[in-house]
């Protein structure tokens, strides 16, 4: 079996994010587990016979989305294209084609309503925790992906113009936010506090811990699950979701909404202009 060491620096030359290559590195140890149990012997060289066995027993066996299961076929693929470039194999043995075709859904994939939210920015205000306060008002009315969210630094946010830069968001794309009254005083009571962070004095980005410089996703994951208190569908990307409609239904435009969000399509953005399947089964008993 190769290293995925060497796979690893062939996706950090390609410049992609620690959570993308976290995820390629996860599929491919569970592809190589199962190519071991299978046959009883180490991975070489990806076989496209090989690769259509494990993705019927991904979808037959171990019932996988297919969401999921296409995300695991495109980690194949890339790490079928690091083997040839190491000359390890020549052929690409997986194409488009292999994906499982999803039909998109019609509800929208916002989960949490109005009403949730503000009670769950109420109960983090009222802990007097500026920091967390600022988070997820952030993440609530600017539409910030928590990566995105966690990789502010300090020379990125200018509060008096209302903007905040984001470097490097999807497909590595800059773009400019815009912030409303309640993210920057949000944000300009936490600067007051923010040097009470031993690692703050240090650290270029906006978000730090007692022990770290930058705030990690974990320590964000806990917050969420400390405040929940029932409302299990508060989460990050929940957040996002929630900015997307309410910015729709508040008279934002489509295109608005996704340079906000930085939907790298329009198509995505439309998904939040559709009822949540709650209404949704409402209006089917309405037939």
């Amino acid at each position: 079996m190769h290293k995925l060491e060497g796979f690893v620096e062939y996706l950090q030359m390609q410049d992609k994010s620690q959570n993308t290559i976290n995820g390629y590195v996860l599929d491919m140890r569970q592809y190589l587990k199962w190519f071991m149990e299978s046959f009883g012997k180490e991975c070489i060289e990806l076989h496209r016979q090989n690769v259509l066995e494990y993705n019927s027993f991904l979808l037959n066996i171990r019932n996988q989305h297919a969401k999921t299961i296409n995300h695991k076929l495109s980690s194949l693929s890339k790490y079928n294209q690091y083997l040839i470039t190491e000359n390890i194999q020549q052929n690409l043995v997986i194409t488009k084609d292999d994906m499982v075709i999803v039909q998109l859904d019609y509800a929208s994939p916002t989960k949490v309503t109005e009403i949730d939210v503000r009670r769950f920015i109420q109960a983090i205000l009222e802990t007097e925790n500026k920091r967390d306060y600022a988070i997820v008002v952030l993440l609530a009315y600017a539409g910030l992906r928590i990566s995105e969210t966690l990789a502010v630094k300090m020379a990125d946010i200018n509060l008096p113009a209302g903007e905040l830069l984001i470097r490097n968001g999807k497909g590595e794309r800059q773009r400019i936010v815009i912030l409303n009254s309640e993210v920057i005083n949000a944000v300009k009571e936490y600067l007051k506090k923010r040097d009470n962070y031993k690692s703050a004095c240090d650290s270029p980005y906006l978000f730090v811990s007692k022990k770290r410089g930058q705030l990690d996703r974990t320590v964000v994951n806990k917050i969420f699950k400390k405040y929940n208190q029932g409302h299990n569908e508060t989460t990050p990307h929940q957040l996002r979701h929630f900015f997307c409609t309410n910015a729709i239904e508040k008279g934002f435009s489509i295109h608005e909404v996704a340079s906000q969000a930085g939907h790298s399509s329009v198509n995505t953005t439309l998904l939040y202009t559709n009822p949540d399947k709650l209404k949704l089964k409402k209006k089917m008993e309405l037939l």
